[in-house]
């Protein structure tokens, strides 16, 4: 039950973090977070599954630092 608790907060935050960058997906900061966390050559990204996985890691583990 804490893992699903933990996505839905995860995707909230991850939703916050887009519209405050006005949704601008492909704007400078989102290059930037995406070649810093996958790399600036395409032909090295992982899978768009794990690339999915690692984001929703990400915003789980944005929600538990804001929860403290």
């Amino acid at each position: 039950m804490n893992r699903v608790i933990e996505t839905i907060g995860g995707v909230w935050e991850l939703a916050r973090l887009a519209l405050a960058s006005r949704l601008r997906l492909r704007s400078g900061y989102w290059r930037w977070r995406r070649e810093t966390a996958f790399g600036s050559d395409p032909s090295v990204r992982p899978a768009m599954r794990a690339r999915c996985r690692a984001l929703l890691d990400y915003g789980r583990w944005v929600y538990r630092m804001k929860r403290g």
